[in-house]
């Protein structure tokens, strides 16, 4: 890898990441995550020597190739590259560097672009999910100004409008409305992402409270882990010791004008706003009779507006609700508007690889 790999660097919503094509990466995923962590500069606090930010929503990795499923352009998997450990999770979706994937997709050639927009079906690999962007490309090419804001995002930029189909599994991953984790009442939600709905006065704070406040509460740290813990068991996720997800998101009456205030977990780092998928789940969750939070929450009496608050602003959703066959909830419609913009493209030079036996 002395000759450098191809890589576009990209805001996705309210992260940032590296795209790579699948065929420029290693096909071993051992060898190719190792790679990853010496692009990224991991594992270093500071990632000073690669491209990663310091921090877990600037060290994300986007891996796109030609999708061989027939509903589906491309297949987009995400990594999680760890900053301060040598790990990579293939664990989960993120939905804010999904935003980036159609653009990518067309910058690389993988899907022609229309001659005023053009939408580009994705198979997400982590979860199987799929979701289609569309995004303008006047004459052809891709359009990253225009006046679409998102809170957490200076500035404004094109519309990437994202919409879910119904995903697979359920909507209720433990069956029922709600739960107890580590004598915490929770639901646990799954539109997209896995996600521990909790009552912030349930965990004695105010759910208003700003990220750094609540990430030096070592006491509050400790109940989340253990409510994740046991979340997780439940919703069939297994040993989360070492993954992101399920995320917790903490839940306090709107403050401004929205449904819901939001503060969320990952895992125990507090999200600066919220990603897209979680949000897609809170949304879906919040439209629950009985479910953590309903009664906090502030819904339009008709449509599927969602408007979810975080500690940087807040982020709009569609979201509406069905019943399958079997009476169960069901996510019928799922749509969000994010933007995505190209900030650098061309070749980035991993750090050596360590030499056996040397120093690392």
């Amino acid at each position: 890898m002395t000759e450098g790999v191809p890589c576009l660097l990209m805001r996705g919503g309210t992260s940032k990441g590296a795209y790579f094509l699948a065929a420029d990466l290693p096909a071993d995923p051992e060898a190719r995550d190792a790679l990853l962590l010496r692009i990224m500069g991991s594992p270093d606090g500071r990632q000073i020597d690669g491209l990663g930010g310091a921090h877990p929503l600037t060290s994300k990795v986007a891996v796109v190739s030609p999708s061989a499923d027939p509903r589906a352009d491309v297949d987009y998997l995400f990594l999680q590259v760890a900053v301060d450990l040598p790990e990579v999770s293939d664990r989960q979706n993120c939905g804010n560097l999904l935003a980036g994937v159609g653009p990518f997709a067309v910058e690389r050639g993988l899907v022609p672009a229309g001659e005023r927009e053009t939408s580009v079906r994705i198979r997400m690999v982590n979860s199987g999910d799929l979701a289609t962007a569309t995004f303008p490309t006047p004459g052809g090419r891709v359009r990253y100004t225009g006046d679409a804001e998102i809170s957490g995002v200076p500035g404004t930029a094109a519309p990437v409008v994202i919409e879910f189909p119904p995903g697979e599994g359920p909507l209720l991953p433990t069956g029922n409305v709600r739960d107890r984790a580590a004598g915490v009442p929770v639901t646990c939600v799954d539109n997209g992402m896995p996600t521990v709905l909790i009552a912030a006065a349930s965990l004695g704070v105010t759910g208003y409270e700003t990220p750094r406040e609540l990430e030096e509460d070592t006491a509050l740290a400790e109940r989340l882990r253990a409510v994740r813990r046991e979340a997780a068991v439940r919703m069939r996720l297994g040993d989360v010791s070492t993954a992101t997800v399920p995320k917790l998101t903490l839940l306090a009456p709107p403050r401004h004008g929205g449904a819901v205030s939001t503060r969320t977990f990952i895992p125990v780092r507090c999200h600066p706003s919220i990603g897209v998928l979680g949000a897609a789940s809170v949304a879906a969750g919040l439209r629950l009779d009985g479910a953590v939070g309903a009664d906090l929450a502030r819904l339009p009496v008709t449509g599927d507006h969602v408007r979810v608050e975080h500690p940087t602003g807040h982020l709009d959703l569609e979201c509406g609700l069905g019943t399958d066959a079997a009476g169960r909830p069901t996510a019928r419609r799922t749509a969000v508007v994010r933007t995505a913009r190209k900030i650098f493209d061309g070749t980035v030079f991993p750090r050596p690889a360590p030499i056996p036996g040397g120093p690392r």
